[in-house]
């Protein structure tokens, strides 16, 4: 069985790669290709597509911002027509997902207490549709990430 891997902010923006937000390129690209090699399958949080729309967008080079803009979108169109090493996933925004967010997905511990701990709605979003995922499939993913607060919890189980 192949590995599924959901990808984080930290690493869509070095792929991208976001100016100011990929200081971290060579790592992750290396990274890629062993991932490739291993055959992992990548899957695409929309927290991922929405927060690193949002760095972009927060580009004060206007020039800078649309030809990084234009990257994403390149990414995003080869994942739709199928042609990039992700698999699409449909979550449902529901109260199903919402609760589980609030009970902190598959962590053992709930929103508020990942708030104290410094782990946003961003990272539990993540591991919303992680679960979610692992529910609706019996796959288990993990989660590739820079971000140590997420990192804790990027092994399934």
């Amino acid at each position: 069985m192949q590995s599924v891997v959901f990808v984080d902010t930290s690493i869509l923006c070095n792929l991208v790669p976001v100016p100011g937000r990929d200081q971290d390129r060579e790592y992750v690209q290396q990274e890629l290709k062993l991932r490739l090699a291993r055959r992992e399958e990548f899957i695409l949080p929309i927290t991922t597509v929405v927060e690193t729309g949002n760095f972009i967008a927060q580009l004060d080079n206007g020039g800078l911002r649309r030809s990084t803009a234009q990257r994403l979108a390149d990414i995003l169109r080869l994942i739709c027509a199928g042609r990039a090493p992700w698999i699409l996933h449909d979550v449902p925004w529901n109260r199903k997902f919402l609760e589980q967010l609030l009970d902190g997905a598959d962590t053992q511990a709930d929103y508020v207490t990942h708030a104290q701990n410094r782990i946003g709605t961003g990272d539990l979003c993540i591991l919303t549709e992680r679960h979610q995922y692992y529910q609706r499939t019996g796959v288990p993913a993990a989660i590739w990430t820079l971000d140590a607060g997420l990192n804790a919890y990027s092994i399934l189980g």
